[in-house]
């Protein structure tokens, strides 16, 4: 049996992953067996809907107990700090949305990864509904993309990463949808409801729209040089299952889907979105 540990019980995907492979054994062969929370409260809570055995003092304390680890924090700042004693320990990864806070630090990050050879994956469940892998393999038909337009909900101004904390949602389904990479973003203001333009090097020219004051379910418009697809990203039955069955397929065999610039270039959009909040200027995206 595979034996990982949570770093975070304040997001809701704790308990959701440790239901799925505690309580309904979704995933044959892989246990959350101790969980680490922000506070006793949140690691508590964890504890007694996921049918986790324990609660550890500190990250750390998972070293010599688990042989993976998930690291599920609301803000992103959070994650690597937590995430590097269990890296240097050569404990296998999944970083949960977004990977990080700034791209920099997560380029060391995953070249202390690489150097030491221990498997890391991050991504947005969004992506891996089925009606995204759908929306994806049908926009493959679209020839040369010329845009994607998203739309779902998101607080720019959320105390855990602002446009970071659910943007993410919207920017890891758009990047892995062009041909290209983002080099550019403008973020257009509104009072609640926000617009990003996103200028790709290929030439397209994308929008994400952020909307607050209402929630709306997540949406993508797909235009190429041979038509275009407009689909509502619909929640699969179990929305955190397939993300769920993908990092354990890594913890098993040691090999993942995801690249650096798969996990990095969301992060440098998102960054270079907050510092377009900010300034109200067009914005470069850091390179990867």
């Amino acid at each position: 049996m595979i034996r990982i540990g949570i770093v975070g019980a304040e997001n809701s995907h704790t308990v959701a992953i440790s239901r799925l492979l505690n309580i309904e054994k979704k995933v044959p062969g892989c246990r959350i067996v101790c969980v680490w929370g922000e506070a006793p409260g949140y690691a508590r809570d964890a504890v007694e809907r996921g049918a986790i055995p324990e609660i550890v003092k500190t990250p750390e304390d998972m070293i010599g107990k688990v042989d993976a680890a998930v690291v599920d924090h609301r803000h992103p700042k959070e994650h690597l700090p937590a995430a590097r004693p269990l890296l240097e320990a050569k404990i296998p990864l999944f970083i949960d949305k977004p990977f990080c806070y700034r791209v920099k630090a997560g380029k060391a990050f995953l070249a202390r990864a690489k150097q030491l050879k221990v498997p890391v994956c991050s991504f947005s469940a969004q992506p891996k509904q089925a009606a995204a892998v759908a929306l994806r393999k049908e926009a493959k038909k679209l020839g040369r993309i010329v845009s994607v337009i998203t739309t779902g909900p998101c607080d720019i101004r959320s105390k855990y990463g602002g446009v970071f904390f659910y943007g993410i949602h919207q920017i890891d389904q758009l990047v892995r949808l062009l041909d290209a990479p983002v080099t550019h973003v403008r973020v257009n203001l509104g009072k609640k409801n926000h617009t990003a333009t996103l200028f790709s090097a290929g030439g397209a020219i994308s929008t994400a729209n952020f909307i607050s004051d209402v929630r709306p379910p997540f949406h993508v418009s797909v235009i190429g040089e041979k038509g275009r697809i407009d689909r509502q990203i619909v929640r699969d039955a179990h929305p955190h299952l397939v993300g769920t069955r993908t990092f354990c397929r890594m913890f098993k065999t040691g090999k993942t889907d995801e690249t650096e610039q798969s996990m990095l270039m969301p992060v440098a959009v998102l960054e270079a979105l907050e510092k377009s909040i900010k300034t109200g200027k067009k914005v470069k995206v850091p390179s990867i």
